[in-house]
């Protein structure tokens, strides 16, 4: 099969959780035969912290605007299987002109964002990556979140087919590791700095690190402000690339994960660090929202803390119990949130949603 995507990007993973997730689900694609085209708008914060510029079965073109790509993409698309255009695409509106009047088999929208969008429409505001008419027009939408969102983009967003295709990890890239010193965690936590989740990150890891002085807090992540509330047992690195995920992880007693508020409103929109961490081996503590639940086994497979005093008893929690945790997560994320496991629910979405010219292609 031959997708062609017009995304946010694969080539860099900083401040964004497109590129790691593309690069999980398209390894995997590759292995069983499928090949990607990838169109990214090479943009210069990007370029700064690229980490990727392809591999066997992912090609990637860069372009520096819209008219240089769209000769190229315009011939890609004539022999497409699938062409798709992803949330924070920054060109998604032409994008998606140019897909929906070409003779691609299967025209895809894929919102990797979809609390977010689905926020901002309810909200009244403009959502720069969804076009005009909405989203009506293609084949099949898939969504990063599942549950009342999928009903939500039909009612909103006219989606006559939709489908979630969640999160995954490729377990070669994120395994355990030997720990570092330079990670050394009692809890660690990483992700880009988001307005919408400080709240929740001063009550599960802030307010733990002023109560806990003589335990260590490692923060990973770009964005933050200067005004973050630091404390002297916090220590923070601005980046991490996609390579020191696991020893950041497996330096840790417990990693945090904090979801951002459109996503906890929504529910069942799990962050691809989940999968991360937990194929690394690592105890995870998280917040809770609804459809957790569905991913992993609350109290046997991870944590949950709704306040202070739950984040301090699980970095207290004896090693026992940690280490038990850890390894039921692991057994969960290489058996149902790999990458093999997502292009199987890919392919399985593409298949349902073939269009009525062309249900004889086998995809």
């Amino acid at each position: 099969m031959m997708l062609v995507i017009f995304g946010l990007t694969i080539s860099s993973s900083w401040g964004n959780g497109h590129a790691t997730f593309w690069r999980a689900l398209g390894g995997a694609m590759a292995r069983r035969g499928d090949r990607i085209l990838f169109f990214e708008r090479d943009v210069p914060y990007y370029a700064a912290h690229r980490d990727f510029t392809g591999s066997p079965g992912i090609d990637l073109v860069l372009y520096s605007h819209w008219e240089e790509a769209w000769r190229r993409a315009q011939t890609a698309l004539s022999d497409a299987d699938v062409a798709m255009v992803t949330s924070y695409c920054p060109d998604a509106v032409a994008a998606s002109d140019l897909v929906l009047s070409s003779p691609a088999r299967l025209r895809v929208f894929y919102d990797l964002d979809t609390p977010v969008t689905l926020e901002r429409i309810r909200a009244g505001e403009r959502v720069v990556y969804i076009p005009s008419q909405g989203l009506g027009d293609f084949d099949l939408v898939l969504s990063y979140a599942g549950g009342a969102a999928l009903t939500e983009l039909q009612k909103r967003l006219g989606a006559r087919q939709v489908a979630p295709l969640y999160g995954c990890v490729d377990p070669s890239a994120h395994r355990p590791v030997p720990p570092v010193e330079f990670y050394r965690a009692d809890l660690s936590y990483l992700g880009t700095y988001a307005a919408d989740r400080q709240e929740a990150l001063e009550q599960l890891f802030i307010a733990p690190a002023r109560r806990l002085p003589r335990r260590r807090f490692v923060l990973g992540g770009s964005q933050y402000p200067n005004d973050f509330p630091w404390t002297p047992n916090l220590f923070y690195v601005r980046h991490i690339p996609p390579p020191d995920h696991p020893v950041f992880y497996c330096s840790s007693r417990l990693t945090l994960n904090v979801t951002r508020r459109p996503m906890v409103e929504s529910g069942y929109c799990p962050s691809g660090r989940l999968f991360e961490a937990a194929a690394c081996g690592v105890p995870l503590l998280s917040d809770l929202w609804e459809g957790l639940d569905q991913f992993f086994e609350p109290g046997t497979e991870i944590l949950i803390a709704r306040s202070a005093e739950e984040a301090i008893a699980a970095i207290e929690s004896p090693e026992e119990c940690l280490s038990k945790i850890a390894r039921s997560a692991r057994e969960r994320a290489l058996s149902a949130h790999t990458g093999e496991r997502r292009a199987d629910d890919l392919h399985q979405a593409l298949e349902g949603a073939c269009r009525p010219s062309v249900q004889d292609v086998t995809l």
